[in-house]
């Protein structure tokens, strides 16, 4: 399997950031780790071999990238405010050095972001937030709110990355085509605690005409295991 490492200083985030890249051709496809975790974590936990036929036949190239988690929504220690604007230099990272790299790299214009639990709440908030960007979103056991993380604060940064709070009032004609167009997949575990999340996102959604698929799976399913089990379902469709 064609594999890539990268490393370079970020402008946008101040610091060395490191990525690995999977495959030679196919749609794009963002992952993101879980909470705090590392771009190396899905290549670890097996998941490039659940992928591998469609990686080696050049039907996708994955991008796997770190997190700031530790610096953004997990830093207890900053005021709320800066926990998200860390965020948001996190986004710009994305979107001016990562995303450019893919498409040098890679002329298929569709990307897809994935990412379970926290990784989730990355893949779809971004895939929100850029649906001209993005063709399909799935998020597996994620959490699409962020007032956990921010203790009562708010402001308007906050609120357009919190996906349950900014879509009821997505009032943007060209925003609203947009994701209407977009494929939304949002896999969750029945007892799952996390499962009111995914539900309120997909009503949400629905209720402004954006069609998604909310896919309930028996038992607890926030685990690697079930992720595996997801991502292959899901990654070709809604079945």
């Amino acid at each position: 399997m064609h594999r890539e490492y990268h490393r370079w200083h970020s402008p946008s985030l101040g610091r060395d950031m490191e990525l690995l890249i999977f495959g030679w051709g196919g749609a794009r496809v963002l992952v993101f780790p879980t909470s705090m975790g590392r771009y190396y974590e899905w290549e670890d936990r097996g998941m490039m071999n659940t992928w591998g036929e469609q990686i080696e036949r050049g039907w996708l190239q994955v991008y796997c990238v770190d997190s700031v988690d530790a610096e953004s929504w997990y830093a207890r220690w900053k005021h709320p405010g800066a926990r998200v604007w860390r965020h948001i230099e996190y986004e710009n990272y994305l979107l001016r050095e990562v995303l450019p790299l893919s498409q040098q790299k890679n002329h298929n214009p569709f990307l897809m972001t994935i990412g379970a639990s926290f990784g989730a709440y990355h893949a779809v908030n971004f895939a929100l937030r850029h649906p001209h960007l993005v063709g399909r979103a799935i998020g597996l056991s994620g959490i699409y709110e962020v007032g956990r993380w921010t203790d009562g604060y708010q402001d308007e940064n906050v609120y357009f990355n919190s996906p349950c709070d900014f879509i009821p009032n997505e009032h943007d004609g060209g925003r609203l085509d947009a994701l209407r167009r977009q494929d939304v997949i949002l896999a969750v575990g029945r007892d799952d605690s996390l499962r009111y999340s995914s539900e309120r996102l997909s009503a949400a959604l629905w209720n402004k005409g954006i069609g998604n698929a909310l896919r309930l799976w028996d038992g607890w399913a926030h685990d690697w295991p079930y992720w595996h089990q997801m991502i292959q379902l899901y990654i070709g469709g809604h079945d």
